[in-house]
């Protein structure tokens, strides 16, 4: 689910994850500020729909508090804020108490690793206290990039469905053109089975309804193909706009 900087790739409930793209988007928001690049590289979601909670902050705070588990409550608290730019002084406030109460979760998980001789541990649980430090202090700059960062993302995750259906709707239609082409093939061979025991004049006749049948489908089967075509054309035009889209977020995104 969290991209970090040095796994190459990590795999959670489906979602494959692939670092180099979102270290171009981190470095290109962040820009020379690598401190806070590599701390939003651990706590940014690549995919907030699915990995951020759908509990209110209220909820996942009060369970936090009761687990020591504060991780969903302060990436909804990111997430939301970076949403709600409005309410940005409320949304600091909560997420720097968060941090606040983090430290103090893993203060005392540090005394105890200490007083154990857990020296790696405890230096562990010293960068982690750091973190939480740093998120308070730059509170208005982690959700200024989080909300670039993640209105960028839900934009590509809205292609991407739309893309998907595209593909959905393309394979239904293959779907459906080779169904008529078998029942086409079927009805065709079992007139010409019926046409055996025919007189031969409604043999002329029903081969003369036949050849009509037959060139009726081939202008049927034409139309389709066309309708394949304005679809491949159309998916084209939209992924050309798309494409245009993204880099023109993006030429705004460097003259910010």
């Amino acid at each position: 689910m969290w991209w970090k900087k040095k796994e190459a790739k990590k795999e959670d409930k489906g979602v494959v994850i692939e670092p180099k793209k979102e270290e171009s988007l981190l470095q290109e928001l962040c820009g020379d500020d690598t401190k806070l690049c590599d701390l939003l590289g651990n706590y940014l979601v690549l995919d907030p729909l699915a990995g951020i909670s759908k509990k209110d902050l209220d909820t996942l705070t009060e369970e936090a508090e009761k687990s020591g588990d504060f991780r969903p409550a302060m990436d909804k608290a990111i997430f939301e804020a970076s949403q709600n730019l409005g309410e940005r002084e409320r949304y600091i406030k909560v997420i720097q108490d968060l941090a606040l109460k983090i430290i103090h979760a893993i203060e005392q998980d540090k005394e105890k690793v200490e007083k154990e001789g857990l020296i790696d541990r405890a230096a562990s649980l010293g960068r982690r206290i750091e973190d939480q430090k740093f998120i308070g202090e730059r509170t208005e700059d982690i959700i200024n990039i989080a909300s670039e960062f993640y209105n960028e993302k839900l934009v590509e995750l809205g292609e991407n469905v739309r893309r998907e259906e595209r593909g959905k709707e393309s394979k239904r239609a293959e779907s459906d053109e080779w169904i008529t082409k078998r029942t086409e093939e079927a009805e065709r061979e079992a007139r010409k089975k019926e046409r055996k025991g025919m007189g031969k004049e409604d043999r002329r006749e029903a081969e003369n309804q036949d050849s009509r049948e037959k060139l009726a489908a081939e202008e049927r089967k034409e139309a389709r193909a066309e309708e394949r075509r304005e679809a491949e054309r159309e998916n084209e035009r939209i992924e050309a706009q798309e494409k245009t889209e993204r880099e023109a977020r993006k030429e705004e995104r460097s003259g910010n």
